[in-house]
């Protein structure tokens, strides 16, 4: 079985980052539902880093909005949702649950910090394009950024825990009249070799 074109069009030819938005809310249920889609894909032994801040809040768009680059100030601040998409640095403590039929747990709990954030980068930004795919498949559109300041977004975020930010994606319904012309991709050719 495959996706109808009007299907791929939703999630891949036709999506577009967005940076203006319509003044349309966007119902935490479809939130929720972005979610469960975004769970389901597969991680390195089902570690599932990500961690996601959803700020809705004038409250909290304004908490976050220090730490923004000027360039991603109003198109945050305007966008109905700002996901704070993060990752758990200790992501190995879930894994008794996660990974259950061995002890997975201890192939991670003694590494370095610095080797644990590397593979959690690796899969939350696996898992962020997952949120991005199921963002779209529901409706949503996505307009995915850094031009952050990450040790700010950590300190006021997610404070005593152990995660850390990895990117920003507001979220929303996509104002497509202020869109410009997409920009060139490679052709397969400039990008790929079968071997």
């Amino acid at each position: 079985m495959t996706l109808s074109n009007e299907a791929l069009d939703i999630i891949f030819n036709k999506a577009r980052t967005h940076n203006a938005w319509l003044d349309k809310p966007v119902d935490d249920s479809l939130l929720h539902r972005v979610y469960d889609l975004t769970k389901m894909g597969p991680t390195s032994a089902n570690m599932s880093p990500l961690r996601i801040v959803f700020v809705k809040s004038q409250a909290g768009k304004e908490k976050l909005k220090p730490a923004l680059s000027e360039g991603n100030l109003e198109k945050t601040m305007t966008a109905p949702v700002v996901a704070i998409l993060g990752m758990d640095i200790h992501f190995y403590e879930e894994l008794p649950r996660l990974f259950p039929h061995t002890d997975a747990k201890a192939w991670f709990k003694d590494l370095p910090e610095n080797v644990l954030e590397t593979m959690a980068l690796r899969n939350s930004s696996l898992q962020g394009a997952y949120f991005m795919i199921a963002a779209r498949a529901v409706g949503l559109d996505c307009g995915p950024m850094s031009g952050f300041n990450n040790e700010l977004v950590d300190n006021l975020f997610f404070a005593g825990t152990n995660v850390k930010s990895n990117f920003l994606c507001n979220l929303g319904y996509g104002d497509a009249s202020k869109l410009f012309p997409r920009s060139p991709r490679l052709e397969f050719a400039e990008a790929c070799q079968i071997v």
